[in-house]
């Protein structure tokens, strides 16, 4: 792979923690920390801390974490309900209780895909071939 070399002096903490992701996934330290860079450099301006965080831990874990982070849904009854109220902001303007909660079902939808999205980019990153499970 082709790319920038820099020098970083991490957290004995940060270090400790990609070492022993390294030792439990087989993998070189550079490449799980490679990884975790990677994870979280697209969304670094945008998405939430938190999001972050979790986006950045897919990169220490085996494979299986990011292919069940690719697979996840939101509940059936959410995209449902979601429409419902695209389906109303159609007819009438939305109180205020029904635009807190259309704005949650949009941040969940979006943190959703854009957990799946990563978890497909590490995975293809890792050798595996196209997932095949994200859509839009």
């Amino acid at each position: 792979m082709a790319g920038q070399s820099v020098s970083v002096e991490l957290p004995t903490e940060v270090y400790n923690q990609i070492k022993r992701a390294a030792e439990r996934s087989h993998r070189p330290f550079d490449q799980v920390l490679v990884g975790a860079v990677t994870a979280v450099a697209p969304v670094i301006d945008t998405a939430p801390e938190a999001l972050r965080s979790s986006l950045a831990q897919l990169t220490y874990l085996n494979d299986a974490a990011p292919w069940q982070a690719a697979r996840a849904t939101i509940p059936a009854e959410q995209p449902q309900r979601l429409q419902n109220l695209h389906d109303l902001k159609q007819r009438r303007p939305l109180t205020h209780g029904e635009l807190a909660e259309e704005a949650e079902l949009l941040r969940l939808y979006r943190d959703t895909l854009l957990v799946r999205a990563q978890a497909a980019v590490l995975l293809k990153q890792r050798g595996w071939p196209d997932t095949g499970v994200v859509t839009v």
